[in-house]
């Protein structure tokens, strides 16, 4: 009786392979996947976003950008002023919380996208400090002009009356008006020193109390007690509506910090304690994905802010020249001079 041997060759169990070949087989198996995790996806994405891009530079390039005033130019060179201290001072916080990211998770767009968080943190969840600031902006202006109001009901001129309102003037509008009263000192014409201060207040509530106060100082004409009392009443409406509307975002933006907090905290700590789970975001395409993640991230908060911005309309006492011209900023028309003259 005669045995066969079966011949068949055996072949190795895969679940013996080295790491570097599980590693490859994560990779083609997370190319392999339909959809948006698809390589063939991603790269077309990617191709678009370049191309699309290009495209607007391009238009942006060939039709131009409009003329700025010269109101307009000086307010941008005193921005780019604060952003450049801005970014002294956060800059090299930012630098070292994306270089700690990157040491902990060895994920670059994972440590970009902490220090851009960490550099634009007062932008994405600082409104409401910005808020409380216009408020006391808004709610000094109308203390203020309610003291000037009752300053003048004592049968007292405008000249007079603002130096005696700047002394009892809360500390946020102080130094404008005592800048104010200096230069009503050096004998300078009070609708100019006037325009000054609205251009030091930046704020279209002050335009209107300080057009008010240039109409009366040409034009001399009674009734400003009781456009100042008005003035004062609707500063304070709208005070109280910017804190109702302030008290009902509130629940909103600690919404939002937690959703953050607990998502940094839940990357993190899964790229430091389970690495294996995370181990495809390592490669070319899990940053990829990261990036895109990251980036949708970005747009919800920024979607959140502009919706937390309370809008606000824009200063219409500005002056182009050395006039005053109570107008909104525009660009300039060809013929416009002609006009003027």
């Amino acid at each position: 009786m005669t045995m066969t041997q079966d011949m068949t060759p055996v072949t190795p169990d895969m679940t013996s392979a080295t790491p570097g070949t599980a590693s490859l087989a994560a990779l083609d198996s997370l190319g392999s996947m339909g959809g948006l995790f698809s390589t063939t996806v991603l790269y077309a994405l990617a191709c678009g976003v370049a191309v699309g891009g290009g495209l607007a530079l391009f238009t942006v390039a060939v039709r131009g950008l409009p003329a700025k005033p010269e109101h307009e130019k000086q307010k941008a060179s005193e921005r780019a002023g604060e952003l450049l201290r801005f970014a002294g001072q956060r800059g090299s916080i930012a630098a070292i919380a994306g270089l700690v990211v990157l040491l902990l998770t060895r994920w670059a767009v994972a440590g970009i996208a902490a220090g851009i968080l960490v550099f634009f943190w007062d932008k994405l969840f600082g409104g409401a400090s910005e808020e409380r600031a216009a408020m006391r902006r808004v709610e000094a202006l109308a203390s203020w002009t309610e003291s000037l109001r009752d300053t003048i009901a004592g049968a007292v001129g405008l000249e007079q009356a603002i130096p005696a309102s700047a002394r009892a003037s809360a500390p946020v509008l102080r130094p404008h008006l005592d800048a104010l009263v200096d230069r009503l000192r050096s004998r300078t014409p009070l609708p100019e020193a006037l325009q000054h201060l609205a251009d030091e207040i930046d704020d279209a509530s002050a335009d209107i109390i300080v057009a008010a106060l240039i109409l009366n100082a040409r034009l001399r004409g009674p009734g400003l007690r009781q456009v100042l009392g008005a003035l004062a009443k609707s500063a304070r409406e709208e005070v109280d509506m910017r804190q109702r509307v302030m008290a009902q975002r509130a629940s909103t933006r600690r919404s939002v910090q937690i959703v953050v907090a607990v998502s940094i905290a839940f990357v993190l700590g899964l790229s430091i304690f389970n690495r294996e789970f995370v181990e495809p975001y390592g490669t070319a395409v899990g940053q990829l994905v990261l990036a895109c993640v990251c980036g949708l991230f970005a747009l919800g908060f920024w979607w959140l802010r502009k919706l937390s911005t309370i809008e606000t309309p824009e200063r219409f006492l500005v002056r182009d020249e050395s006039s005053v011209q109570f107008v909104r900023p525009r660009t300039p028309v060809p013929g416009d001079e002609a006009v003027r003259r």
